[in-house]
Parts: C-alpha cells; sequence; structure tokens
C-alpha cells in the first residue's frame, strides 16, 4: 500500500500553487516549438528552470536531452525513480488562433509535448524543495519522440549507466479522455513502428504512347492496393496490426502527357507481437516486387525498425494503480486501458528498465485530437500530472 506518510493533499495544494507559473512556461514552450533534436531553446529552458531551484543538471545527454538530479533528505537505500517528459515538436503547421500560438513557420506543439514539460517541472519543483524521499530521483527530458527514437539515442549516450534510475515513468496527454482522468494496464499499451520507402522504378515516355513506357505510377498503384491485403489474408485476426501509406510521389502536376521514370511510395507498420512483425516484414518487401513486376517496373523495398511495443511492467503498473487513486480517486483510474495502435519511444526505456506509462486525460475538444493543428494542451491538467508524478516519487522512494 501507498505509505499513509505521502501526504497527497499537500502535494495537491503545492501543485496548485505553482500552476500560474507552469502555465506560463508552458505556453512559452508552445509558442516557441522545436522538432527532433532541434530542442536548443527548449533544453535550454528547461535547464535553466531546473538550476534556478537547486537541481544539478546535464545537458546534451543523447544530442539534446537533458537529466536533472534530485537527492532526498536520505540516501540510505541506493533507491533511484526516472521521470521522463518529451520535449519535441511536430512539423505541422499551426491554425490556432490564440495569443501563444507557434511563431516557428511549420512547427507546432500538436502533441502537447510542452505540457509534458511542464508537469514534470511542477513535480521537480515540490521534490527540489521537500527532498522527502530516500534515494535519487532522475529528470529525463527526452528529445526526438516524434519519429526520431530520442529514448534509444539517450541510452546509447550512456543514459542509465550515468543516471541508473531502477524504474522509469511516463505519461502522455489524452483528449478523449475526461480531464484528470489517469488510464493505463499492465500490460501492452501501444504498438511497435516499422517505418518502409519503396523506390518503383519504371521507364519514362509520353502519355499517348504507354506501350512505349513502363508506367511507375501504374506500378505504385498496384502496389498500394496489394498491400492492403496483407494483414487480413497473412495476420490471425486477433493479432493486432496496420499497414499505413503516408506518401506517394510521382511526376509533375504541370508535366501533361510524361509518364515518369520513378514514383516513390512512404509508410508505416504496426505491430505488439514480433512474429507479426516478421511475417509484415516478409509479404511487404514481396508483395511490393511483385506487384510491381506485373506491369514491367522494379520495386526497392527499405524497411526500418523503428520502436518496440510499448509495454508496462505488472508491478510497477499495480504501484501506479495505488498512487492514482490516491490522486485522482479511484473512479477517475482506469487500469485495464485496451492497448492503442500508437506508438511511443518510452518503449526503449521500458525494455532497459521496469516501469510504467500512463495517460493523462484532457477533456473533451471539439474533435482536435492529438497532432490535429489547432490542438492545444490542456492546462487545468498540469497539477495533476505534477502531483502523480511528486507521489509516485515519494512512496517508490519511501522514508519510511
Amino acid at each position: 500500500m501507498i505509505s499513509d506518510e505521502v501526504d497527497i493533499a499537500a502535494i495537491e495544494s503545492e501543485m496548485r500553487s505553482y500552476h500560474d507559473e507552469l502555465r506560463t512556461f508552458r505556453r512559452d514552450l508552445h509558442t516557441h516549438p522545436e522538432l527532433g533534436f532541434e530542442e536548443h531553446r527548449t533544453a535550454e529552458r528547461v535547464a535553466t528552470y531546473l538550476e534556478a531551484l537547486g537541481i544539478a543538471v546535464h545537458r546534451g545527454i543523447g544530442r539534446t536531452g537533458v537529466v536533472g538530479v534530485i537527492e532526498g533528505k536520505a540516501n540510505e537505500s541506493g533507491r533511484s525513480i526516472g521521470l521522463r517528459a518529451d520535449m519535441d515538436a511536430i512539423p505541422v503547421v499551426e491554425l490556432g488562433k490564440m495569443p501563444w500560438r507557434s511563431c516557428n513557420a511549420g512547427k507546432m506543439h500538436g502533441c502537447g509535448h510542452d505540457g509534458h514539460c511542464a508537469i514534470l517541472l511542477g513535480a521537480a519543483r515540490y521534490l527540489a524543495r521537500t527532498r522527502n524521499f530516500d534515494g535519487t530521483v532522475y529528470l529525463f527530458f527526452q528529445p526526438g519522440e516524434e519519429g526520431y527514437a530520442g529514448a534509444r539515442e539517450m541510452i546509447q549516450d550512456g543514459l542509465f549507466d550515468r543516471f541508473p534510475a531502477e524504474r522509469v515513468f511516463a505519461l502522455h496527454n489524452w483528449p478523449s479522455l475526461p480531464a484528470g482522468t489517469i488510464a493505463f494496464n499492465s500490460g501492452p499499451m501501444m504498438a511497435g513502428i516499422d517505418r518502409f520507402s519503396i523506390k518503383v522504378n519504371g521507364k519514362g515516355g509520353h502519355g499517348a504512347h504507354p506501350h512505349q513506357a513502363v508506367d511507375p505510377i501504374l506500378a505504385a498503384s498496384q502496389i498500394v492496393n496489394a498491400v492492403h491485403y496483407i494483414v487480413s489474408r497473412n495476420i490471425d485476426p486477433v493479432s493486432p496490426a496496420v499497414i499505413s501509406f503516408q506518401s506517394i510521389q510521382a511526376g509533375a502536376p504541370d508535366a501533361l502527357s510524361i509518364i515518369p521514370h520513378h514514383a516513390e511510395l512512404h509508410g508505416m507498420v504496426k505491430w505488439f507481437d514480433e512474429g507479426v512483425q516478421s511475417v509484415l516484414r516478409e509479404r511487404l518487401i514481396t508483395t511490393a516486387e511483385a506487384a510491381a513486376r506485373m506491369v514491367g517496373a522494379t520495386a526497392e523495398v527499405v524497411y526500418s525498425p523503428l520502436y518496440p511495443p510499448t509495454i508496462n511492467h505488472p508491478e510497477e503498473a499495480e504501484r501506479l494503480e495505488r498512487v492514482a487513486k490516491k490522486v485522482v480517486g479511484a473512479t477517475n483510474v482506469i487500469s485495464n486501458l485496451e492497448p492503442s495502435m500508437g506508438s511511443e519511444d518510452f518503449a526503449f526505456m521500458l525494455r532497459e528498465r521496469p516501469g510504467a506509462y500512463f495517460r493523462l486525460g484532457q477533456g473533451p475538444m471539439e474533435g482536435r485530437f492529438l497532432h490535429h493543428p489547432e490542438y492545444d494542451f490542456n492546462d487545468d491538467t498540469i497539477p495533476v500530472g505534477s502531483a502523480l508524478f511528486a507521489a509516485l516519487v515519494e512512496e517508490s522512494l519511501s522514508r519510511y
């Protein structure tokens, strides 16, 4: 059980007292979004805030990552815990009209990572003042979650060698859940993701004489159609799997009557089971090559694993449930959340250390889900996330 010495009411009260400051900080990050491994301003703002709290700061971990270290009033146990927040934005043109909208063209915090940073800073401020724990807290401010594998980059840069957290926790805001709700499960949370590219080689020619050419656009169309049969006819229906195309490029809109020489397709593959991943990879390659040959073209497939599945550890999920019920009440905790086919590179940290990943409800947003050009983080949920992180520390590193 969570220790009776963890004063949830005091934690929540203090978090609310930080709210205006953290909201201002969050909106500043929103105004100045930076993509993966470009988070120089963001990282410096985070590092400066931590240093002002008297927290030891380490910059440049995993290129642009920041790690803060907080020692408890005691460290007799030698225990430790890591809390992660991602910092990067996404390459989307923001359409929101609020005063703190993006000032960086083509970039926006459309996934709420600005809010994640504010939440972890709130927890850091409380923990740095009280230090009511026995052990060490590591604050992982991670770059490049959006497709850059920033967590892997930090790990390869010696994250857990230099900052040996025994367990790790992370959150992600979730607009389809009521504000302040905490949701998770004790196993698979999010799917693994791989990316692929297919270069179709044809033979350029005149659109009025297609028999003298090999049309790569036709071949690309055949590939798209054939690939979408892979999941339904090769994967057990009870095993989740997705293949989606995100881009097809060939020719030019003003190139009238010109059959291009090449076409390119790009997409992603989602999976939970490594056996499913293997089948999807093999069938994608053979299907693309065969579909291209049907019309006399060739296909070159590059298949690149990206993130493994995000899988919670049962013991840490149980710990999270105990603490969450104390912080937000049992009626606001969902501990059997259905897995998502989205992906998250916190998976790399969970492969190295036991831990858990959870969602923080944002409340109704009128269809503006994550990555929507008008999405904005719900600042009212900052104290909830901060309080839960702080309570997890005091429970995991209890002095009593």
